[in-house]
């Protein structure tokens, strides 16, 4: 049994691993082979890339793998946020404190000057196998994340380490920003929506490991309340949970009743996280180029590249610059509003009810 008095099964918002992480077999599949790699001592020779839209479980992803790396003998983990460290020297500090001490080197941890990152790391890879992971990517000052990618390539040829950094749609050009061409060979994954298969599953698993069964009318419609985002999953999940499946004395289904009782929860936090995105876009001066994209999705599920782009022309008004219609898909891109999903000029939503939601509420021009 996975729950706790009143916590439950769902874990919305936290980015810890949910107990069971539905849809992504293919990403667990490779971090797999790279970790039977790691624990044998063979160099991987390359990093991992994830990205995609806030609220799809790439922390949930890497809180997996850092849980998966423990499970092996030898390998040593190490987890970093670019907020811990603003250039080289902070990112060389950081190293020297998150667990990748090196034994047996020249220096020790306090010395001045410090030494290269690619030293540090290739002192402590030498002693056990490292798996470094770097979550909120997308905001690597360019100069420390220029550093920690090479160090990463040098040392990730010869020695058993491995980076995977995770961050927002955004990730790639951030990282092309940095001008090292090699980070494009990593084993790159888009982490967005769950299939409908999958999303059943997150539901279904979590409940039924409980002793708890869902009816098949009630389990379809949470897979289209939740629009297949992960974070509604665990959302609406967790408000079933409290408010229609009371942990002291469960009702044995999930029933359409049980779904309909706990809706003004779940819509209520979905309005909430909605706004807050909706504050982003007018914080950014985007409100009318989100509507204008919105209005472009409206009963669509994909954009090609000329028809997304002539939405934000509309949205910006008069005749705006080629630089500023690539600025404003930037930034849509950034905050996970719309995301290539595929290696391919083609654009969806990163949530399709937030464009209902903004075509609601934003202004036209």
């Amino acid at each position: 049994m996975f729950s706790t008095a009143g916590l439950g099964p769902f874990r919305p918002g936290t980015g810890a691993t949910p107990p069971y992480l539905a849809g992504r077999e293919a990403e667990q599949a490779v971090f797999h082979a790279f970790l039977t790699d790691l624990a044998e001592g063979v160099a991987p020779g390359t990093q991992i890339v994830l990205q995609g839209p806030r609220g799809n479980g790439k922390t949930a992803l890497l809180d997996w793998l850092e849980q998966e790396a423990a499970s092996r003998t030898g390998i040593e983990t190490a987890v970093l946020l670019p907020s811990e460290f603003s250039d080289g020297p902070g990112l060389r500090k950081r190293l020297m404190t998150a667990a990748v001490t090196a034994t047996g080197s020249s220096w020790k941890l306090g010395e001045e000057p410090l030494p290269p990152a690619a030293e540090i790391l290739t002192a402590r890879a030498r002693t056990s196998p490292l798996l470094l992971l770097v979550d909120e990517a997308h905001t690597l000052e360019s100069g420390s994340g220029r550093a920690l990618l090479t160090a990463a390539q040098e040392v990730g040829r010869r020695l058993p380490f491995l980076l995977v950094l995770a961050g927002t749609p955004n990730l790639e050009a951030h990282l092309d920003g940095m001008g090292v061409s090699f980070w494009n060979r990593a084993r790159q994954f888009r982490v967005g929506r769950l299939s409908k298969e999958a999303t059943a599953e997150a539901f279904r698993r979590p409940f039924e490991d409980e002793g708890i069964g869902v009816a098949e009318d009630a389990l379809g419609a949470m897979v289209e309340v939740s629009q297949r985002y992960p974070y509604f999953v665990q959302l609406l999940g967790s408000a079933i949970w409290r408010r229609a499946v009371s942990p002291s004395e469960p009702s044995r289904t999930v029933s359409t009743a049980a779904l309909k009782a706990a809706l003004p929860e779940f819509e209520e936090a979905r309005g909430e996280y909605y706004a807050h995105r909706f504050r982003e876009l007018a914080r950014s001066g985007l409100l009318s180029v989100g509507r204008a994209v919105a209005q472009a999705f409206h009963r669509l599920e994909i954009l090609n590249h000329a028809a997304l782009e002539d939405a934000i022309r509309s949205g910006l008004g008069g005749e705006p610059s080629e630089q500023r219609v690539r600025s404003a898909s930037d930034a849509l891109n950034h905050m996970g509003f719309i995301w290539a999903v595929a290696a391919r000029p083609e654009w969806e939503p990163g949530i399709p009810s937030l464009m209902d939601y903004v075509r609601q509420h934003a202004p036209s021009r």
